[in-house]
């Protein structure tokens, strides 16, 4: 229960934030403020108390491994056969444009997580949100009214600049050179044009200047120049580095522990998941969890608990690794027993490896559900099961990588055992060397052994049926040629995040907030309670925005006499439409559904138009929007072609944006391995798979995609929807009833002059 005191300090907050900044207080924000608020009073310290012992507990079982290597993976706990399972309190708030969303979820999280004397993770989907929240929302926050609180930013490792490899970069040396022109893929070696820059570096960490986040330089850095100096997980040596009391990652990772509120991203917070919790970031029982656009998480599980491996590229690698071993033995990390041991086990892996080829090679050219789209064919196994023809061979590797992870195990510690005893002597002698040696190997090892994990855990997948009663995991095939390079990439995937979710997250933490513009679909939140596996205990709130849609916007509908699912009648009838609908002066954004039909749109208009259009294929998004934006500061028109990713996370108020045009609803795509294995698994549940996923989610993004018109109340303008089934079918009505209430209207167009 909420204790005065706390009551107080929130109505006092957002009274005097009100005052500070002279703003209308907002009915949808304090209604946001007060759930969130009523919603985490319900955290039960006792409950956390004895589920932080427990995460402590697998965290000490699972060993120091934990902490570095991401394939050491420590189990949630489970609840006892007939216990029933304690879930933390979440509250789930959609909130419209113009609610005020960030500041609300502040006021509301923050006090009651001081009375409790636990931090608050807020998690971005995106950079320009999560910098929004460090820079703007959270300075106004503190400036404007009399809370307290220090925060921080969390980044991963890869931010931050490894001193090891730097020193080893400057320092260069035959071995690292040697083992760059052997294994030039995995070790990034930097050239000689870098020295200069790797060299300002060094002088501006050892002054103070500079705390080796790659942000925090003074100018771009390119990824070219930045990988030869950074790590990930598998490629650290933590403790045992010598470099460690200096390392820029770990004091950064140090100060979160300090930080009352910490900002960061959802792929940090899964990845800490994964490790056990508490590794990165501090323990999910001491923390509250505020995802902000909420509607990216279940995607960013199931991506992160994805697993592939490229079936070509995997089995040149482990030709190249037997002649690694070689070295390693000759620089006295493994002895002759040890390589030969190895060495059989990476041929027979890679023996195993083309088996698995032959027979992926046959099951694409027997398939009936091959598709073939962007120079690639593509099988997804039907329901996510194996072929029985297959399970022998993926068995065998299973187990295969299963021991070479187990032996590359034991010679990374081995490596680090020399760091650690490197440490202790002095520069003379073969000690020193070796030392100097597994600093330039233990990146190398690290990165064979996290690998070696990554085809384990695919061909584990493969190997094992799935649980009854769940939903299966997807599971495909793709042929790819790129550049007369062909591979076959075999992949699997969750369909839904919920398992994942539910014993990593919502079982752990002390309480969570889930929010965005967008977390419902057809009027309910089932969409997202299905796929992030949200309790029934879960609080739900829709808050309306606070924007005059009918009186700001008018959606149109053209009457186009062509059915959408006529890929070419459709495309040429968009060619005739856009002159029609537009003129060059505007300043508009059409969305596309299909890549092809956005290019072939663009192929088919006159060259006047063809000159106006920014399309997504030729730009960064960033450089798009700001030449686009030029434009029209100049006078000019400009019309921006794009597919999905434009479909949200647009910003172009005002004038920028007077005109939406959208293709057409935009279903999800057809051949989508993750789709079509949920799609086939809610069809065995006796549910009509249209419906329940294909329909709300094309409701869900089509929300999204017209809310590009609207940024801020004095916008106004027009969306334009060429597709007639929004009006002509039952689900489209349906769809067109769960949008904002735009003026509505119907629109022939004659397309034949």
């Amino acid at each position: 229960m909420l204790s005065d005191k706390t009551k107080q300090r929130i109505q006092s907050a957002y009274s005097q934030l009100i005052e500070s900044r002279e703003l209308t207080p907002r009915y949808g924000q304090r209604q946001m403020i007060a759930e969130i608020a009523r919603t985490l009073a319900q955290i039960d310290l006792e409950n956390l108390e004895e589920s932080e012992s427990s995460q402590s507990l697998i965290r000490e079982q699972t060993g120091e491994l934990n902490r570095e290597e991401p394939e050491a993976l420590a189990s949630s706990v489970q609840g006892a056969p007939g216990e029933e399972i304690r879930y933390s309190p979440i509250c789930v708030v959609e909130a419209g444009t113009g609610t005020g969303k960030t500041l609300a979820y502040l006021l509301a999280s923050l006090p009651v997580a001081a009375e409790l004397n636990l931090k608050v993770i807020i998690a971005t989907a995106t950079v320009a949100l999560q910098e929004q929240v460090m820079e703007k929302d959270i300075p106004e926050l503190l400036h404007g009214s009399d809370l307290q609180f220090s925060y921080a930013l969390a980044k991963g490792r890869g931010r931050y600049v490894c001193l090891a490899r730097l020193d080893q970069s400057l320092r260069g040396g035959d071995s690292a050179q040697a083992m760059a022109d052997l294994y030039g893929e995995d070790l990034d070696v930097p050239g000689e044009g870098n020295v200069q820059l790797y060299t300002q570096m060094l002088n501006a960490l050892s002054s103070g200047e500079w705390q080796g986040d790659r942000d925090d330089w003074s100018a771009p850095i390119l990824d070219s120049d930045w990988r030869p100096i950074t790590v990930d997980n598998a490629q650290c040596s933590g403790a045992k580095c010598s470099h460690f009391r200096n390392c820029s990652f770990y004091r950064a990772r140090d100060s979160l522990t300090k930080a009352d509120c910490i900002v960061t991203n959802h792929d940090l917070v899964l990845s800490d998941l994964a490790l056990g919790g508490g590794v990165i970031l501090p323990d999910p029982a001491s923390c509250i969890y505020v995802f902000d656009e909420a509607h990216h998480l279940p995607l960013k599980s199931n991506n992160h608990f994805a697993s592939f491996t490229q079936i070509k590229a995997t089995s040149n690698w482990l030709e190249r690794s037997e002649a690694l071993m070689e070295r390693l033995r000759k620089d006295d990390f493994i002895d002759g027993k040890q390589q030969k041991s190895l060495s059989a086990l990476l041929r027979q892996c890679r023996q195993d490896m083309g088996e698995c080829a032959l027979l992926l090679e046959q099951i694409l050219e027997k398939s009936e559900s091959n598709d073939h789209y962007e120079s690639r064919r593509q099988h997804t196994f039907t329901g996510g099961v194996v072929p029985e023809e297959l399970i022998a061979t993926v068995s065998n590797l299973a187990n295969g990588f299963s021991r070479l992870m187990g032996d590359l195990g034991r010679v990374l510690e081995d490596v680090k055992d020399a760091l650690d005893d490197g440490a202790a002597l002095d520069d003379s002698g073969k000690a020193g060397t070796k030392a100097m040696l597994a600093e330039q190997w233990f990146p190398l090892i690290g990165n064979l052994h996290k690998r070696a994990s990554g085809n384990h855990a695919l061909f584990v997948n493969y190997a094992n049926a799935d649980p009854q009663g769940r939903a299966p995991q997807a599971r495909w095939l793709t042929a790819l040629e790129r550049e007369g390079n062909e591979d076959m990439i075999l992949s699997a995937s969750p369909v839904l995040a919920a398992d994942n979710l539910q014993e990593s997250l919502w079982r752990n933490c002390a309480g969570a907030v889930l929010t965005s513009a967008t977390l419902s679909s057809l009027g309910n939140f089932e969409m997202l309670a299905l796929r992030a596996g949200l309790p029934p205990e879960t609080r739900y709130l829709s808050i309306a925005s606070p924007f005059d849609f009918a009186g700001s916007a008018r959606l149109i509908i053209p009457r186009l006499n062509c059915e959408p699912t006529d890929n070419d009648g459709h495309t040429l009838a968009l060619i005739k439409a856009i002159p029609k609908v537009l003129s060059l002066s505007d300043a508009a954004l059409m969305l596309f559904s299909s890549r092809r039909q956005m290019l072939d749109v663009l192929s088919g208009l006159p060259g006047d138009w063809q000159e106006n259009v920014l399309c997504q294929d030729d730009y960064q998004k960033s450089q798009l929007l700001k030449y686009h934006k030029q434009r029209i500061d100049q006078g000019q028109g400009s019309l921006i072609f794009g597919l999905a990713s434009f479909a949200e996370g647009v910003d172009l108020p005002g004038k920028y944006c007077t005109r939406v045009l959208i293709a057409k609803i935009p279903f999800a795509v057809p051949n989508d391995p993750i789709e079509m294995t949920l799609a086939n698994w809610i069809e065995e549940q006796g549910k009509n798979p249209f419906m329940t996923l294909s329909v709300p989610d094309a409701a869900f993004r089509l929300v999204q995609a017209t809310g590009r018109l609207l940024r801020s109340e004095s916008d106004s303008g027009e969306i334009y929807l060429f597709d007639e089934r929004l009006v002509s079918r039952r689900y489209g009505k349906q769809i067109l009833a769960s949008l904002p209430p735009y003026t509505q209207e119907l629109l022939k167009l004659r397309l034949d002059g």
